[in-house]
């Protein structure tokens, strides 16, 4: 993957090394109701975290930060995730325009296992994840391992594609589609499902505009990001974590269904194509 033409983005903040404790606060938390809940059973399910541990403290008011427009974020994994979060601002900016809709950047925010969030207490186990509630991507860089070690997606583009999807979220917040994710509607075909295999579509939008821009994409770079996307598919965790796979707890989607959504977003950069909310998945 190629990072030569692709700017990073100075909308970062980094919590690095401040330490923190609590619970969390899930990514889709929203007022009144949203994901919240969904997102703490998921979590719990695949990373195997008590919810009890994740519910607690996530109703604490939303924490103000100084944005540290990049200072500290130099090192190799930071700089990384700079160069797709300025990329994605690149992408998504005049795509949103066109559309009569207002861009405003996500805020990259990396940290080490704990930090505030206005969705609650951000913990690493988690995973990457967005909070609607301050427009920020919390990662904890120790993820890039656990992509490649536990889930056996490695490669720089696996990364990228999992920052692309966070980002994919977003752009759902902007254009208020988030707010379609009821926490009633779980199971293989509801909101939730719906919600994130928007956002692989989403990605996979950004990965064609990417690289008209700047020719990032390598050989092998789009099977990292579809091994990647298949790696986190909910019957694919599911088998590894109880041995069989139970669809009416899907949040995310199938294996299959990931892949196929991020290839339907890669295929002409067209985000009317990512309808997941309209039909069959």
């Amino acid at each position: 993957m190629r990072l030569d033409d692709m700017r990073e983005s100075d909308n970062v903040d980094d919590r690095r090394g401040e330490g923190g404790g609590g619970g969390f606060g899930p990514r889709l938390a929203m007022g009144g109701g949203g994901l919240g809940l969904v997102a703490v059973v998921v979590i719990s399910l695949l990373f195997g975290v008590d919810p009890s541990q994740l519910l607690n403290g996530g109703g604490q008011a939303p924490v103000q930060r100084v944005q540290q427009q990049g200072t500290g974020c130099t090192d190799a994994d930071c700089a990384f995730a700079r160069h797709i979060i300025g990329s994605a601002e690149d992408v998504w900016k005049p795509l949103l325009e066109q559309k009569g809709v207002r861009f405003t950047p996500a805020t990259l925010t990396v940290y080490d296992q704990v930090t505030p969030t206005a969705c609650g207490t951000g913990q690493s186990s988690a995973g990457p994840f967005y909070c609607p509630d301050d427009s920020n991507i919390y990662l904890d860089l120790s993820f890039y391992n656990e992509l490649s070690q536990r889930f056996g997606a490695a490669g720089d583009f696996a990364r990228a594609y999992v920052i692309a999807h966070e980002y994919g979220h977003h752009i759902q917040n902007l254009m208020g589609t988030m707010e379609r994710g009821e926490a009633s509607a779980r199971g293989a075909t509801g909101a939730s499902v719906r919600t994130e295999l928007q956002a692989d579509c989403y990605a996979g939008v950004w990965t064609y505009r990417a690289n008209q821009q700047s020719h990032m994409l390598e050989t092998g770079d789009v099977e990292e990001g579809l091994k990647a996307a298949s790696a986190v598919g909910d019957d694919t965790l599911q088998k590894q974590a109880q041995g069989y796979v139970v669809p009416d707890s899907f949040t995310h989607g199938t294996s299959a269904q990931r892949m196929r959504w991020f290839q339907r977003g890669l295929a002409q950069g067209d985000m009317d194509a990512c309808d997941t909310f309209s039909g069959a998945l």
